[in-house]
């Protein structure tokens, strides 16, 4: 059950301020493919929402309703990179995906430790706040443990906000912006292939089913599950067009931009200060753990930083798929650790209220 802080902004939205918001955040993606920036159309209307809702300009977040059409679309997208070869590298590999996730996990919990110390908050709450889950879901355990959801939601947002923007600038800037090979991104010619139609029924069937069993994050795991299942089987099935792709992008950093509303954020100024400073540690001793890594392994060192990264697994498959980096590893990265934290979640919580 979502909590009711996080549904009643989705349902009040005026529409002429939803269609100016979503004009201008358009106008950012625009203007920051025209820059050559990294992940354009996610972090220009990320910026760009953020920024009126922190003036007041957009009152209430976005509808979260729009939110499954960008996972959809990104996790077609990347299911279509688990060809049987790449299948077979990350089988291969899943003890270390396994270790990764684990390594993601500790630190954030030491971070969690500190962050509660400097807050003055309790342990429960903050590691909650800094474990890299989604923003819904993290509100949905704190709820079930007693916990005040509200600012979860903030400081989990100001996360995968924070290594959304820094992470694909970090990489991109290291490499000398030299702006990554497009050449294999969907033209609209990619529009007359009539196998195009069965993208959406992958996403629609994929997320109903996914939803249908419980599962967390279903618009993204159950179309990701599905695409790969046929790609491996051999099935070969076209890309999205770019504007598509680049849509799916801007509902979802328009959608996590107009989280940051300005009440919400002056009612814990202390704390979100602290888990803006937490994020950033966490970020440089997952990045510092995943160079060493990436030396005892034959991956490409940004492949283990994206995959180590503490943000969400959307977020981090399409800077992969943007820097050329091996996706199906990456996504694979971010996957496991979404199953070893989710049923480990609550009691781990449980267990941080005990200690204090």
């Amino acid at each position: 059950m979502i909590p009711a802080d996080a549904r009643r902004p989705a349902e009040g939205n005026r529409p002429l301020r939803l269609a100016l918001a979503y004009s201008l955040a358009m106008l950012a993606g625009w203007i920051s493919a025209r820059l050559h920036l990294p992940l354009p159309w996610m972090i220009g209307p990320l910026l760009t929402t953020a920024a009126l809702s922190l003036s007041g300009l957009v009152d209430r977040p976005l509808p979260v309703r729009s939110r499954p059409f960008g996972q959809a679309v990104v996790a077609t997208t990347v299911g279509l990179a688990f060809t049987d070869e790449a299948l077979a590298v990350v089988l291969k590999m899943l003890p270390l995906l396994a270790g990764m996730a684990a390594m993601t996990t500790v630190l954030a919990l030491a971070v969690s430790v500190v962050q509660a110390r400097l807050a003055g908050v309790r342990l429960s709450r903050m590691v909650l706040a800094t474990f890299p889950l989604a923003p819904v879901e993290a509100a949905v355990i704190a709820e079930s443990c007693g916990l005040p959801p509200a600012p979860v939601v903030v400081a989990q947002s100001l996360r995968i906000a924070a290594i959304v923007v820094l992470v694909p600038a970090l990489l991109y800037a290291f490499d000398g912006f030299v702006r990554p090979d497009t050449a294999t991104v969907a033209g609209a010619e990619a529009f007359d292939d009539p196998r195009l139609l069965v993208l959406p029924l992958i996403g629609l069937a994929g997320g109903a089913l996914f939803r249908r069993l419980g599962w967390a994050n279903p618009y993204f795991l159950g179309p990701l599950g599905l695409a790969a299942a046929l790609t491996a089987a051999g099935v070969t099935l076209p890309q999205y067009p770019h504007v598509v792709l680049a849509a799916a992008q801007l509902v979802l950093g328009a959608w996590l931009g107009s989280t940051f509303q300005a009440q919400m954020l002056r009612a814990a100024r202390r704390e979100l200060a602290i888990s803006m400073l937490g994020t950033l540690g966490l970020l440089a001793l997952t990045c510092g753990s995943a160079a060493a890594l990436a030396r005892f392994t034959p991956l490409d060192w940004r492949s283990v930083v994206l995959g180590i990264a503490p943000g969400g697994v959307t977020e981090m498959a399409l800077t992969a798929q943007f820097l050329n980096q091996d996706v199906s590893l990456v996504t694979a990265a971010h996957v496991v650790r979404i199953f070893l934290l989710m049923p480990l979640a609550r009691p781990l919580i449980r267990l941080t209220e005990r200690l204090g």
